[in-house]
């Protein structure tokens, strides 16, 4: 008899945190969080920052803290992007479960969650304004997002604003090591630092990386983290600059940038690596890494306008080696 077929789930989601204290990063604001749980009320409020950071968990461990395992099912609504939100589902959805009566341990109240509310319509916003105040007493409202412009300043006003930052590297690497061990991967330090890399504070994308490392190489090294992530290799970039800036060779730089090309690496992926790269490049003026950096940007520019040729790359190299 063959043995069931045991369904792994991704471990972005086998390892999210179930609870406030797991949460990484962001001390200030998760401290802020846990003195609301000791309280038991919670403010209308909106967390807004970058994606993979943990705004949704946040929220989500907040709730479970709040409402404990009994209530937490059945006394919190959540609606994503992936949800309807027009005027309709505020007027209906949202109202139906603002008066529905639950029993609550007293000075507890529902929680509706509306997960990547910068991408609701104004209009929809609109029709939530009168309803947070109405339901007030049994009902408060998390909204999540990227940006806290996009949300309509009468909502603005109605709560607090909690903002959080990108994830430093030795959070995200904490973490990744964490995981690492409860998984017993094989890995080698340039591996680690090749995903912290990429990831650039973002730590779905970097547990995201180390897993389909893992499941296509069986080993994490930089190389093949490289590959998966389908970037071209920072140390490569790091050639083109130092041959441009120090040997003043261009053939060789350009010799360099036609392995990334006939790869199939794309424009826009080389010069945003160019930048990242020059940021760090060792031994040289901060003045000529100013200058470089400008014709990176001027580059990018370019490049995001629509001319992505090989001609751009060429150019944006040669004025480097000018300089």
């Amino acid at each position: 008899m063959s043995k069931p077929v045991t369904l792994e789930l991704p471990w972005v989601e086998k390892y999210r945190p179930k609870k406030l204290e797991d949460i990484v990063g962001n001390e200030e604001t998760v401290e802020r969080l846990k003195l609301i749980v000791q309280d038991g009320n919670m403010p209308n409020m909106i967390i807004s920052g970058l994606p993979g950071i943990g705004k949704t968990t946040s929220i989500h461990c907040l709730a479970y803290e709040l409402l404990g395992d009994e209530h937490y099912h059945q006394a919190t609504m959540e609606l994503n992007a992936s949800d309807d939100r027009g005027i309709d589902v505020v007027r209906n959805k949202i109202k139906q479960f603002a008066q529905t009566k639950i029993l609550l341990p007293p000075g507890r109240q529902k929680i509706i969650i509306l997960d990547e509310a910068d991408s609701m319509t104004p209009g929809a916003q609109q029709a939530l304004r009168r309803t947070i105040e109405i339901y007030s007493n049994t009902t408060r409202f998390a909204f999540a997002c990227n940006q806290s412009l996009k949300i309509i300043e009468p909502l603005q006003s109605r709560c607090a604003i909690l903002r959080y930052n990108r994830l430093s590297d030795e959070e995200v690497l904490a973490r990744l090591l964490e995981i690492i061990k409860m998984e017993d991967v094989k890995y080698n330090t340039e591996g680690l630092q090749a995903l912290i890399f990429t990831a650039e504070g973002d730590m779905r994308q970097a547990i995201n990386n180390l897993q389909s490392t893992v499941a296509g190489f069986g080993f994490v090294n930089d190389v093949n983290v490289f590959k998966i992530v389908d970037q071209p290799h920072p140390l490569v970039i790091q050639l083109i600059l130092l041959s441009c800036l120090k040997d003043k060779d261009i053939d060789k730089a350009l010799g360099l940038l036609d392995g990334l090309w006939y790869k199939g690496y794309s424009a826009i992926d080389i010069v945003t690596l160019t930048f990242k790269v020059a940021k760090t490049i060792p031994n040289i003026s901060e003045q000529k890494r100013l200058d470089v950096i400008k014709e990176i940007g001027f580059a990018h520019m370019r490049v995001l306008e629509g001319v992505a040729t090989y001609l751009q790359l060429c150019g944006l190299y040669a004025k480097i080696c000018d300089l």
